[in-house]
């Protein structure tokens, strides 16, 4: 996803190229691809200049929208799961005290992933030349100083 979300505006990206940038076996990624296209976060286009692309703005992402369709429910319990029927699934869940503390962490957890969007993970290219640039001027103006006390 963050490949992708390098990659958004310029069409689509091939699993190749996303294996090959991320050291990833291509058939992994045709999995986590299928699942991503089911769940409304890619879409995929066929043809030799076909591939993957974000189905929203990075910044229309949360995270804990991606790793709900990759990985299911954030619970950390069963019980603590938000997903219809839940109860059903313990029996125990209406008289246990331990649960308040699942659902706690739940929340916790899904109000962290809430609050990062796919963008936060994607910093635009432009900034990090920027920052990098910066660092090696600095770097350069300390050892010009050192040098000139020398």
């Amino acid at each position: 996803m963050v490949q992708l979300g390098r990659h958004y505006g310029a069409g689509p990206a091939s699993l190749a190229e996303i294996a090959a940038a991320e050291d990833m076996p291509r058939a992994y990624l045709e999995q986590l691809a299928f699942v991503l296209r089911d769940a409304g976060l890619v879409v995929s286009t066929r043809g030799a200049h076909g591939g993957y692309e974000l189905a929203r703005p990075p910044v229309a992402i949360p995270m804990s929208e991606v790793l709900r369709a990759l990985e299911g429910p954030l619970a950390p319990m069963i019980c603590a799961t938000d997903e219809p029927g839940h109860d059903l699934a313990c029996d125990r869940t209406s008289s246990c005290t331990v649960n308040l503390l699942w659902i706690r962490v739940r929340d916790a957890v899904a109000g962290a992933l809430d609050g990062v969007t796919l963008a936060d993970l994607v910093p635009e290219r432009v900034v990090a030349i920027q920052r990098a640039a910066a660092s090696l001027t600095s770097a350069n103006e300390v050892l010009e100083g050192a040098v000139t006390t020398s």
